[in-house]
């Protein structure tokens, strides 16, 4: 029998590369996209044109924040398996839209939770948690087990999710998992995350297409991986024999510092001439250092990063580079 996966953020970077996953796995993939004056398929649409995938991968109009809509396409797609990879992500955007964030980020997964539990139990869950939950941490390399201190409504909201998943699975049966993500990057990271600021600023310096670089903390530490491994992390969570959470990471950490050090470097430039502080950019609460074990991943899932740090910015600013020499080029 033909899986069927629905997935929720699809045209996003997670999204879309698992998306790309599944259907080499066989699978038939809807996606949830909300109606908008201008839709961005950008990342997807390599998938649509495919011949190959005709009649595998389809996407239906619809809101986390509407659950008639949610519970509808349920029962329309009857998945087997549900990636809730959709939110409001932005840390900094949580601050400014904490309702809102609340609303989609933090409700948005009990919605379809509740559409799972009257249609069919035995649609498997799987919810994109965060790192952001650890917040202040108190210990480090944080795993399972580490104690919650979110620090922005952001994490807050992602605590929220992780928790009804947790409940719904143990009160429910219901085969709900939560994947502890860690920062995951990529060529197809949305432009307004700092990794890929850094990198399209350092290509469109070198090119000579701007003079400075405004960030905010370059002290701030995280654990940084390659988006297509950890897409397949979560594939493996929704195989494995019973539901369960995972932190999914590198366990290594780097410096924003140390991300813009390497990302100018790769283009001959000195970083210190042109990256200036902005104060607009610093948070009202910030996350000093996060570091992922993933112990558990390893044993239960076989699951590991390979891309190392150096490696992931180099892909980036290629990529942005070839990227920026094109976008010139059609001037």
């Amino acid at each position: 029998m033909t899986k069927i996966a629905f997935i929720t953020g699809i045209t996003g970077q997670d999204g879309s590369y698992l998306a790309e996953l599944l259907l080499k796995k066989n699978y038939q993939v809807h996606g949830l996209i909300r109606r908008a004056s201008s839709i961005n398929l950008m990342r997807i649409e390599y998938l649509l044109t495919n011949p190959k995938y005709k009649n595998k991968i389809f996407l239906h109009y619809g809101d986390l924040a509407d659950a008639s809509r949610i519970t509808e396409l349920i029962e329309q797609i009857k998945p087997t398996e549900i990636y809730n990879l959709a939110s409001q992500s932005d840390v900094k955007i949580s601050f400014e839209m904490p309702l809102y964030t609340a609303d989609v980020t933090g409700l948005g997964p009990l919605r379809i939770l509740e559409a799972i539990k009257r249609i069919d139990k035995k649609i498997k869950f799987y919810q994109a948690s965060s790192s952001e939950m650890f917040g202040k941490v108190s210990e480090t390399p944080q795993n399972e087990l580490t104690s919650f201190h979110p620090r922005s409504p952001y994490g807050v909201a992602k605590l929220y999710a992780y928790w009804i998943t947790r409940i719904y699975r143990e009160s429910y049966g219901i085969f709900a998992c939560n994947g502890i993500c860690f920062n995951h990057e990529s060529e197809r990271r949305g432009e307004n995350f700092v990794t890929r600021k850094i990198t399209r600023a350092a290509a469109r310096i070198k090119l000579g297409l701007e003079k400075e670089l405004v960030l905010g903390n370059l002290e701030a530490r995280r654990d940084w991986g390659y988006a297509p491994e950890f897409v397949e992390a979560m594939y493996l969570m929704m195989q494995a024999p019973r539901p369960d959470d995972f932190v999914i990471a590198t366990g290594e950490t780097h410096s924003v510092k140390e991300f813009v050090t390497e990302a100018f470097k790769e283009l001959g430039l000195d970083w210190k001439k042109y990256v200036k502080i902005g104060k607009q950019y610093l948070r009202p609460a910030e996350v000093d250092l996060l570091c992922g074990d993933i112990s558990k991943a390893k044993k239960e899932l076989h699951w590991q990063s390979k891309i190392k740090f150096k490696d992931l910015v180099k892909i980036m600013v290629r990529h942005d580079l070839e990227l920026v020499k094109k976008e010139i080029g059609k001037k």
